[in-house]
C-alpha cells in the first residue's frame, strides 16, 4: 500500500515545467492568451474610433442621403446602365471611406493586444491532421470539462451584462427614441450614435474587469497544464544530459584516452621529478617550442609508479626531490607551463641532467 500511495505520488504533476518543455510547448502553438483581453481592447479602441469619426461618418452618410434618397434626387440618370454602375461606384467608395478607418483601427489593436500576450509565433502543428481529435471520447471529454464549462458560464454573464445594460440605456432613452422619425438624418444619427456609445462604454468597462480576471486564470490554467511529475523532470534530464551511466563510461573512455596519451609523451621527456613514491611530474624544454619547461605528465601514487615504469624503459632520466615535485604538481596541469617561481629550481634539475647527458641548456 505504501508502495502504491509513493507512486501515486510520483506520479502527479507538482513540478513546474523547465524551459525545455515550455519551449516546445510553444512550438506546438500552445500559448496562453485571454480571448476576454482582447475582446474588450478591440471594443474600447473601437469605441473611441467610432467617437473621433462620428463626425466624419455622419457629414459622407448625409451626402449620400442627399444623393441617392431625397425627393429632389436624380433619378433619371440611375435607370441606366451606366448610372447604376456609376451609383454603385460611389456608394463601395463612401461605405469604405466610413468602415476602413474604423476596421483599421480595430484591427490594428487585436493584432497589438495579441502580440503582447503571445508575442510572433509560426508553426504548422495545429493544423496537422490527428485522430485524437474525431475520437468520440475524447471529445465527450473536452465537452464535459472543467475548462468547457468555464467557458460556457463567461459567455452567459457576458450575455447577461449586455442584456441588463442595454435594456437599462434602452428604457432611459425610450422617449428619444419614439422621436427618431420626426427628426432628420442628422439629429437621428447623433442621437442612435450617442446611445450606442454610452451602451458600449458601459459594457467595456465590466468587460475589461472580467479580462483582468480571465488573463490571470488563464496563465493559472496555462501553468497547471504545463506541470511535471518527478519522473518526467528525471526523463527529460537523462535525454538532456545523457543517462549516468552512458556518461560515466564516456568519462572513463575519456580518460584513458588522456592517459595513453600521457604516456606517449613521457619518452620525449627530459626528466621525471618524483616525491619519490607519492608523486611524479615529467618535464620536457625545447627553447624552439616553448619559453619554459613544459608538463607532458604527472600522476599521483600508482599512476605516478606507471610513469616512473615508462620513464625507466626509455631512458629518461628521473630525479628526487619532494617539495619541487608536490610543488609541479599541485600548481601545473599537463600542458602548460611552469610558474616563474619554480624556473630556478627546476633550471637546477635540468642543468644536473644535461650535465649527465653532456647537453646545455
Amino acid at each position: 500500500m505504501m508502495r502504491m500511495n509513493l507512486q501515486l505520488f510520483a506520479e502527479e504533476r507538482t513540478e513546474k515545467a523547465t524551459p525545455k518543455k515550455r519551449r516546445e510547448a510553444r512550438e506546438r502553438g500552445q500559448v496562453f492568451k485571454s480571448v476576454e483581453l482582447n475582446s474588450a481592447v478591440t471594443l474600447i479602441v473601437g469605441l473611441l474610433a467610432l467617437k473621433f469619426t462620428s463626425s466624419f461618418m455622419m457629414e459622407k452618410l448625409c451626402w449620400a442621403y442627399d444623393r441617392y434618397l431625397q425627393a429632389n434626387a436624380l433619378f433619371d440618370q440611375l435607370y441606366t446602365y451606366t448610372g447604376i454602375v456609376a451609383m454603385a461606384k460611389e456608394i463601395m467608395y463612401t461605405v469604405a471611406l466610413v468602415a476602413l478607418p474604423l476596421c483599421g483601427l480595430v484591427m490594428l489593436a487585436g493584432l497589438a493586444i495579441n502580440y503582447w500576450q503571445v508575442g510572433f509565433i509560426f508553426t504548422t502543428r495545429p493544423v496537422i491532421p490527428n485522430l485524437s481529435r474525431i475520437n468520440p471520447l475524447e471529445g465527450l471529454k473536452r465537452i464535459f470539462s472543467k475548462r468547457t464549462l468555464v467557458e460556457l458560464l463567461k459567455s452567459l454573464l457576458k450575455l447577461a451584462i449586455v442584456v441588463l445594460i442595454s435594456y437599462q440605456e434602452f428604457m432611459a432613452d425610450i422617449k428619444s427614441l419614439a422621436q427618431l422619425a420626426k427628426w432628420d438624418v442628422k439629429r437621428s444619427f447623433i442621437a442612435v450614435a450617442d446611445m450606442a456609445f454610452n451602451i458600449g462604454i458601459k459594457m467595456a468597462v465590466v468587460f475589461i474587469i472580467l479580462a483582468v480576471f480571465d488573463y490571470f486564470y488563464q496563465w493559472w490554467e496555462y501553468e497547471k497544464s504545463l506541470r511535471m511529475t518527478k519522473q518526467e523532470l528525471k526523463d527529460e534530464y537523462k535525454e538532456v544530459e545523457g543517462h549516468p551511466l552512458i556518461r560515466s563510461r564516456i568519462r572513463e573512455r575519456q580518460r584513458q584516452i588522456g592517459l595513453r596519451r600521457m604516456m606517449q609523451e613521457i619518452p620525449r621527456a627530459d626528466v621525471v621529478i618524483t616525491n619519490p613514491v607519492h608523486f611524479a611530474v615529467a618535464l620536457r624544454y625545447d627553447p624552439k617550442e616553448h619559453d619554459a619547461p613544459v608538463v607532458v605528465a604527472k600522476g599521483q601514487d600508482y599512476l605516478a609508479l606507471k610513469i616512473k615504469e615508462v620513464a625507466k624503459k626509455h631512458g629518461v632520466y628521473i630525479v628526487e626531490n619532494k617539495p619541487l615535485a608536490q610543488m609541479l604538481y599541485k600548481s601545473t596541469e599537463i600542458g602548460q607551463a611552469i610558474p616563474p617561481e619554480l624556473f630556478r629550481a627546476v633550471a637546477e634539475v635540468l642543468a644536473f641532467v644535461y650535465s649527465m647527458r653532456g647537453k646545455r641548456i
